[in-house]
């Protein structure tokens, strides 16, 4: 199929493009997986390199690093591209850097390996929240968003409890090579079924300045950033927690409740997103909250690390959604500049994580970690709160 500005007749028709949108879920689980895997694979890739395990969290960093980095001048560049030879091109990408990671001997060669990964996920991200809008209909707008940006948080929620699955009974080198397999399943799929869309003219592109300037849109990259680092100081170390509180046999089914609670999040805030969205947003922060404050407290009862990972799970599995879908709301014709803004706050945030997790464990001890994330969710939940009439409006 060319790529096409899609006529209003295609946009109003009532059934969502499942096939479609299944793509680039796809697309964003896959490169976010790619992500968080070594997250999951600690104690295996330390022994292989001989490294620390901080030091390896750290190939996560640079991943992240990579897509911060890369979002806005990426979004730029490739904007007059039609969608989908973007989204096909950072697969390609990913794909490629996946197979180097799993013959990489060494740490700093898997380094760049990993910043190459993480431009091509910066290429993804920007575009999925627009791409799937415009090849839904108006009235479904926003659960095709959800449903298309749902990937990032499960490839994030999973990719941990996946690699620390596997790396129990493979190499850590297999499992990049599966994840590898899964982005090649995904191009061809997006081959055959993804729905093209025409790159925009130059004329229409947004501008920087003028995205970030719009009134309330700081607020919710604030809450967003805060958000993310919390979660990340202990969702990429946290292989090491469950270590440290004895509980490293249950860490696969720990982290298989979160990612379960992740999914059911993202099925449950689908169909409440567009009405509800400062409310769950506020929810979603605060609860998090809690969850930080039962693992910083009950660190000797398993039931409570249990309950905690799946609140933890519940409420973050939709986070993208809500701060993208409140980000779209706010900026308006300047939403994709938005959203690669966004994309840019969200991978800092992963990489400042995972950076401020590794520094706080060799300054403090592991068990610091989520009491850091504690106090950074309760900034987010306020800076939620209060932005009622601008950034997060009550209706």
């Amino acid at each position: 199929m060319n790529p096409t500005n899609l006529s209003t007749n295609e946009k109003t028709s009532e059934k969502l493009p499942k096939a479609s949108l299944f793509a680039l879920f796809f697309s964003g689980f896959v490169s976010l997986l790619t992500e968080a895997l070594p997250a999951g694979l600690l104690p295996e890739m330390s022994r292989s390199l001989h490294i620390t395990a901080s030091l390896t969290g750290q190939t996560v960093t640079i991943y992240a690093l990579a897509t911060a980095l890369g979002a806005i001048p990426l979004a730029r560049l490739t904007a007059t591209w039609s969608r989908k030879r973007v989204v096909q091109t950072a697969l390609a990408i990913v794909f490629i850097a996946d197979l180097l990671t799993a013959f990489s001997p060494f740490f700093v060669l898997t380094l760049l390996i990993r910043f190459i990964a993480g431009l091509g996920t910066a290429m993804i991200w920007p575009i999925l929240g627009g791409y799937a809008s415009s090849i839904s209909p108006e009235a479904s707008q926003g659960k095709a968003v959800a449903l298309a940006l749902a990937g990032n948080p499960v490839g994030l929620a999973l990719g941990i409890p996946m690699g620390a699955a596997l790396g129990k009974m493979l190499d850590w080198q297999l499992v990049f090579l599966i994840a590898a397999g899964l982005v090649l399943l995904n191009f061809l799929w997006n081959f055959h079924f993804l729905i093209d869309v025409a790159g925009r003219k130059p004329e229409h592109q947004s501008k920087l300045g003028e995205t970030f300037a719009i009134r309330g849109f700081k607020p919710i990259l604030f809450a967003l950033s805060t958000y993310m680092v919390a979660h990340n100081i202990v969702y990429t170390y946290i292989t090491d927690y469950l270590g440290r509180i004895h509980l490293e046999n249950q860490a696969s089914l720990i982290l298989f409740t979160f990612g379960v609670a992740s999914i059911l999040s993202v099925l449950l805030v689908g169909s409440l997103i567009d009405r509800y969205v400062r409310r769950l947003t506020l929810l979603s922060a605060s609860l998090l909250a809690f969850a930080m404050l039962l693992l910083s407290v009950f660190t000797e009862s398993p039931f409570v690390i249990y309950l905690a990972s799946g609140l933890w799970g519940l409420v973050f599995g939709s986070s993208a959604s809500l701060f993208i879908h409140s980000a779209i709301r706010a900026t308006g014709k300047h939403a994709d500049m938005a959203q690669a803004l966004v994309v840019t706050a969200f991978s800092g945030s992963i990489s400042i994580g995972a950076f401020s997790g590794g520094l706080l464990i060799s300054l403090f001890g592991t068990l610091s970690i989520s009491w850091a994330a504690f106090a950074l969710l309760i900034l987010s939940a306020l800076t939620v709160f209060f932005g009622k009439k601008f950034a997060f409006p009550v209706k």
